[in-house]
């Protein structure tokens, strides 16, 4: 089968288009033939060698965390058929023809593959986001990234709750935030002054951005307590939550939820490109400059 690999870190160059064998599926797992794969910031900040670390890799190296994709071998005990179409998180990369997955779920077919290939890891962020601020009916909560991938959702499913969500972006996502219910805030210099005139306050901040915004949440917030970001590692020295994730947060009940509101129409998904499993050098290169627009993925299938 064909694969994305890396034997090296390095920038997007040392990605390569290689020949490898098809995995077995062991106990639990099912073997997908992979439709369509999603890019996250995480996979070139593990390429780059940015995160060796806290998450050292051993070469040669296939990313991708996620996919959607047709169930073509099964293990004992796994949780779906041959088959099946299929969407979860890949054990074994996602940047490839064929992947092994034992946390997967059905994929209804009013989702396309982009779209459910796009839902596990931005959705189960935003969702844990959400939870580990407790965000409520009646909170103003501010989100820092609200046009991304991990932002819009997470805004979507705020506004859903009962929450008053301010959302920064810039200005080519401004119509994008406001049509999720949000109101949109140009990020930057003189954003504290800016969000002020919306509210005197905020209840909650959820930073899905990464982009230096934490000392003005501190500001806004009068404190770091009820301020979680996704993204800043700065938060490390600030004394406010950075969640990356614990064991368990990736299981198939959050993929059931994020599914069902997406093929309900309560959660929508915003696209920026979709690029052949052989260019994801550039799939690499566009995520790195955080301004994709949306959710980037690899057209597989």
């Amino acid at each position: 089968m064909r694969a994305i690999e890396f034997a090296t870190y390095g920038g997007p160059d040392v990605l390569e288009l290689r020949e490898v064998p098809v995995p077995e599926p062991g106990p639990g797992q099912a073997r997908v033939a992979v439709r369509a794969a999603g890019v996250n910031p995480l996979d070139w900040k593990l390429r780059s060698g940015a995160m060796s670390d806290v998450a050292p890799l051993a070469f040669p190296h296939r990313p991708g965390l996620e996919f959607a994709g047709v169930v073509d071998a099964v293990g004992d005990g796994a949780p779906v058929e041959v088959g099946d179409e299929v969407l979860g998180w890949s054990e074994t990369g996602s940047y490839a023809e064929y992947a092994l997955s034992s946390v997967l779920t059905r994929k209804p077919e009013s989702l396309t593959w982009r779209d459910a290939a796009a839902l596990p890891v931005a959705g189960e962020a935003a969702l844990r986001g959400l939870r580990l601020l407790e965000v409520g009916a009646g909170d103003v909560l501010l989100i820092h990234g609200a046009s991304g991938a991990v932002g819009a959702l997470a805004t979507q499913l705020a506004v859903a709750r009962g929450a008053t969500v301010i959302g920064t972006c810039g200005d080519s996502g401004t119509e994008f935030v406001r049509s999720l219910g949000a109101t949109p805030v140009r990020y930057g210099d003189g954003l504290v002054e800016r969000v002020r005139e919306i509210s005197p306050g905020v209840d909650a901040v959820l930073d899905a951005a990464g982009h230096g915004a934490l000392p003005d949440s501190v500001e806004l917030r009068g404190g770091t307590d009820r301020i979680v970001t996704l993204a800043d590692p700065a938060a490390f020295g600030m004394g406010i939550t950075f969640s990356g994730g614990e064991p368990g947060d990736q299981n198939s009940a959050v993929l059931r939820e994020l599914v069902d509101q997406v093929a309900s129409g309560r959660l929508r998904i915003r696209h920026a490109r979709s690029y052949p499993l052989a260019e994801a050098a550039r799939a690499h290169d566009d995520s790195a400059t955080g301004h994709s627009g949306g959710k980037l993925t690899l057209d597989i299938g």
